[in-house]
This record gives structure tokens, sequence and C-alpha cells, in this order.
């Protein structure tokens, strides 16, 4: 018998070190880029109903003995389609919640989320976050479907198969519906694209990209140990370009942290079957358990109840415009 091993130097393993959290992180909406051409009145509109929101979460926050960390973000589209320039755009938002009396403590980079600078190079946030998937086991099946991270597709069942024409005197293929896992009486089916391809280059999905904002946003993405994306205090004058602007900037340098706990999201109508994608992901991500242990242990510490699935620790209000609410 021929026994092959191993060896390496445990100091060699990356050590996943502690992040600062916030209780709560809140999500003060998120536009398309053709909505910025619509004028400032759209982001007036959105703030002025992101607000009331964003007030309830911090009243019904339940703290004992300790002050309430709550920060805000504000995501911006920088990753599909043509944006202004940060230099124009970055002010109009500010301006624009500050007229609404609610302040934004952190504005990030969706493009962030699919590449951005690290200590040793450039590191793709979502690519990491795919290299944490694992499928949901089919019962019944062989294993012949390729996995989400081979194939770009992810579910939260069984795929349905279709009765394919057959040759005569055959006998014709039975059709079978999709299923979900552990579902309550009657499947929700969910089959989410995670990227496509464009020549060399891999398109991230918007449910994907969303996903990794929600695990950048939670502490839970991690690098090397660290995090991927670290807040940076913004530049003394505004880039004209997008990617020359850092992924997370801090613009409150007063705020609370901007990973949390957990996280709260004041989106529209139009979101909610992106945000379904973003659950259905979550629920097959495997995450780094000393970073889920540190964070378990800190909110015993802190006599915060932190919901045990990270998906649960995701939370939503879709109380904006609809698309097809007149203004």
């Amino acid at each position: 018998m021929n026994i092959h091993g191993e060896y390496h130097e445990s100091s060699a393993e990356p050590v996943t070190r502690s992040a600062p959290l916030s209780h709560v992180s809140i999500e003060l909406g998120h536009l398309y880029p053709e909505d910025l051409d619509a004028g400032d009145e759209v982001l007036q509109d959105l703030f002025a109903r992101t607000t009331p929101w964003a007030e309830a979460v911090r009243r019904s926050l339940r703290v004992e003995g300790r002050r309430k960390r709550v920060s805000t973000c504000f995501l911006v589209d920088d990753y599909f389609g043509d944006l202004p320039g940060p230099r124009e755009l970055l002010p109009r938002i500010l301006q624009a919640a500050q007229e609404a009396g609610v302040a934004i403590d952190y504005l990030a980079r969706e493009a962030a989320c699919a590449r951005c600078p690290g200590e040793t190079g450039e590191i793709s946030p979502a690519r990491t976050a795919v290299a944490l998937l694992v499928d949901e086991p089919v019962p019944g099946t062989l294993g012949v479907r390729p996995s989400a991270r081979e194939c770009g597709w992810l579910c939260n069942g069984a795929r349905g198969t279709s009765a394919e024409p057959v040759a005569a005197m055959e006998l014709p293929g039975v059709w079978s519906p999709p299923a979900q896992s552990c579902a309550r009486r009657h499947s929700i089916f969910v089959d989410v694209q995670l990227w496509s391809e464009d020549g060399q280059d891999r398109i991230w999905s918007c449910p994907l990209l969303a996903a990794t904002w929600q695990l950048l946003r939670l502490g839970l993405l991690r690098h090397g140990g660290g995090l991927p994306l670290r807040p940076e205090p913004p530049p003394a004058l505004w880039p004209e370009e997008w990617s020359r602007t850092p992924g997370i900037l801090q613009i409150n340098p007063q705020a609370d942290p901007f990973c949390a706990y957990t996280t709260f999201s004041v989106l529209a109508p139009r979101f909610l079957p992106v945000e379904t994608a973003v659950r259905t992901i979550l629920e097959q991500v495997c995450h780094d358990p000393e970073a889920l242990r540190q964070i378990d242990q800190r909110s015993r510490g802190e006599g915060f109840a932190v919901p045990v699935e990270v998906p649960d620790r995701v939370r939503y209000v879709f109380a904006g415009r609809s698309e097809s609410e007149p203004p």
C-alpha cells in the first residue's frame, strides 16, 4: 500500500484577522446608471423615501448597555453601463442625501466587487465569493451536473428535465418539473446565472456582485485572512475616472465601522428578483469558520443576538418607486 501525504508549516496558513463591526449596516438605496439620466430629482426622491426607513431601523435597534453602532452606505453602479465621472456624480449624491437629512458614511463602487487592488496585486472579491460556493446535493441524482463554480449557474434544488424528441418507435421521454430543496409544501425554484463570458473576460452578474456586496458588509469575505476591501478617506479632489477612485470611501471620519453583524437595505421593488437570487447564493456559501467564530463570540459578548444562518442576517425593505409608478 502506497501512502501519500502532504506537509506544510502551520505558520504558512493565513490568519483570519478580526474586523471592526457595527450592529447594522444600512444601505440607502441603489440606482442603475440610466436612472441618473433623469436628473437630480431621482436622487432627491430616492433619499426622501429612504430616510424614514433608515431612522426606523435606528430606533428599533436593541442594544443592551452599549451605544448603538450604525453605519450607512451607498453603492454606485460603475460596473454596468456608463456613468458620469466621480467628480461630477459623487457631489450630487452627497448633496441630495444632505438635503433629505440623511448622512452617507460610506460610498462604495460596484466595480470594486469585481476587481480591486490588493496587497500583492489585483484581486477579485466576486471570484473569491465563487470559490466559497458549495452546491446543494440533489437527492436521487448521480452528480453529473457540473458545479456552479464550473458552469456559472447555481440553483436551489433539482432542475427540471424536458421531454426530448425521440426517433420513431421509441418511447417518448418523460418531463419532470424542477424541485426546490427543503421546499415548504410547494417549490419555489430559482436558477441564478453567476457570470457570462465576453471573449477572455468574465462578466459577473448583478446577483453575484450583490451577494459579494452583502458578504463584504457582513465582514465575512476574506482574502489572505483579511478584508479584501477597506474604507479609505476621500481624496482632496474627486478623480475624473472611477478606476482611480477607492473601492470604499469613508465620507464620515467619525462613522461607525463599515462591516456589521447585520445588514439592512432599502430598495425599490424592481430589485426583488435580484435579491431573491442573492439569498439563493448566500445559502450555498461555505464561510470562513474562524471569521464566523469571531463574530459569534463578539456578538454574544455584547448580548446582541445574531441569526445563526448568514442569509438571515441580511434584511430588506422594498419601498422605493416602482418602474410603472408615475412621478
